[in-house]
C-alpha cells in the first residue's frame, strides 16, 4: 500500500513526507514545483520515496499519473496539500487561486474516483472564515465570507469534497490550518523579513502598524496533529481546526525577533494600517477545543514556535 502526497515538495509537504517515510510508508509525491523545490526533497533517498512532476490542474495528466501509480499497487490514501500559498499573489491575479488551489482539488478528486482511491486528507485554512472580528472561530461557525481569493477557493474545495464524500469518497478529513512556521520556508512573514534584512541589514520595513496578532504553530506540531487525527478520528467526514492554544503574537514581536537574530543594528519602520495587505485578517480567535478533546496538545506555544522558527528561517537564508 502506498500514500500519495500532492504538493509534497513544498513547506508542509516536505515535513509530512519525512514523517510518513519514518513510519515505513511508500510515498508518491506529486508536485508542479511552482512553490515547492526539488532541493526540499534531496534528503529522501529511500526506495520507498517516489517523485512525479505533474501539473495538478491538468485533469488528463493527473488521471493518467494516478492510474500508473495504482497499477504498481493499491493506494491507501491521498494527502492534498497543493495550493497557492501566497495570498497577496492571488489578490493580484485571482486566476492563480482558481488554478492552483481549486482546480488541483477538482482534478485530484476526479482522478481518485476514476481509480478507486477512497480516503482523502485535505489541507484547508483559517482563511475560509474571513474577518469575523471577535467571533471565536469554531468549526461550525457561519455563514463564511472569505476576504481573500485563497480563502474563497479553499472554501470552494471544502464544498466540493463534501459532495464527493456523499458520492464516492469513503473518508474525508478537512484540516483547517493556522499560520504555520518553520522550514523549508517558501513564503510568509518570517521569510519576508529575513529576505528584506538580507538585502538591506540597516532597516526592516514592516507591512502594517505591527499590531496584527495571530496564533502561530510550528510545522512539527502541525504534522503531529494531523497524524494524531488520522489515528483517532472515525467517521466519513470530519473537520478540525489545527492551531496554537494561545492568543498569538504580534507582528511587532515577530519583526523585533528577526532583527535581534539576523541584524541587530536594523531599524524598524512600520506602516499605518492594521492590515499588512488586502485580504489580511489582522486578528482572529481560533478555537481548537475540538482538536484538544481528542487528546492532542501542541508542544510549543506561539512564542516558542516563533522563537524556534525565526532561528530556522534566518539560518535558511544564510543570516546566521
Amino acid at each position: 500500500m502506498s500514500i500519495v502526497v500532492s504538493g509534497g515538495a513544498g513547506f508542509i509537504g516536505t515535513n509530512l513526507v519525512r514523517a510518513l517515510l519514518a513510519e515505513g510508508k511508500s510515498v508518491h509525491v506529486l508536485d508542479n514545483l511552482c512553490r515547492g523545490s526539488l532541493k526540499n526533497l534531496a534528503e529522501f533517498t529511500s526506495p520507498q520515496f517516489h517523485f512525479h512532476e505533474v501539473e495538478l490542474s491538468d485533469q488528463g495528466a493527473v488521471t493518467t499519473l494516478l492510474g500508473q501509480i495504482v497499477a504498481e499497487g493499491p493506494v491507501e490514501e491521498l494527502w492534498h496539500l497543493a495550493a497557492n500559498s501566497d495570498i497577496p499573489a492571488g489578490i493580484v491575479d485571482p486566476g492563480v487561486d482558481l488554478k492552483d488551489t481549486f482546480l488541483t482539488t477538482y482534478c485530484l478528486v476526479n482522478a481518485m474516483r476514476a481509480h478507486g482511491i477512497k480516503r482523502l486528507f485535505f489541507a484547508s485554512t483559517s482563511a475560509i472564515y474571513g474577518d469575523l472580528g471577535e467571533t471565536v472561530l469554531t468549526e461550525d461557525v457561519g455563514p463564511l465570507f472569505p476576504i481573500s481569493n485563497y480563502g474563497a477557493m479553499k472554501l470552494a474545495s471544502e464544498a466540493f469534497l463534501s459532495a464527493a464524500a456523499e458520492s464516492h469518497l469513503e473518508q474525508v478529513f478537512l484540516f483547517r490550518f493556522p499560520n504555520v512556521i518553520g522550514v523549508p520556508a517558501t513564503h510568509g512573514v518570517l521569510l519576508d523579513f529575513a529576505r528584506k534584512l538580507k538585502k538591506d541589514p540597516s532597516r526592516l520595513e514592516v507591512l502594517g502598524n505591527g499590531t496584527q496578532q495571530k496564533g502561530y504553530l510550528h510545522v512539527s506540531d502541525l504534522i503531529d496533529a494531523m497524524l494524531h487525527l488520522k489515528r483517532t478520528v472515525t467517521g466519513k467526514f470530519s473537520v478540525h481546526n489545527i492551531g496554537a492554544v494561545d492568543t498569538g503574537v504580534t507582528v511587532r514581536h515577530i519583526a523585533e525577533g528577526m532583527v535581534r537574530v539576523a541584524a541587530p543594528q536594523a531599524k524598524l519602520e512600520f506602516g499605518t494600517s492594521n492590515r499588512g495587505w488586502v485580504g489580511d485578517v489582522p486578528k482572529f480567535q481560533y478555537s481548537v477545543k475540538k482538536l484538544l478533546a481528542t487528546g492532542w496538545r501542541p508542544v510549543m506555544n506561539s512564542f516558542q514556535a516563533m522563537e524556534r522558527a525565526t532561528r530556522e528561517v534566518a539560518a535558511q537564508e544564510g543570516l546566521v
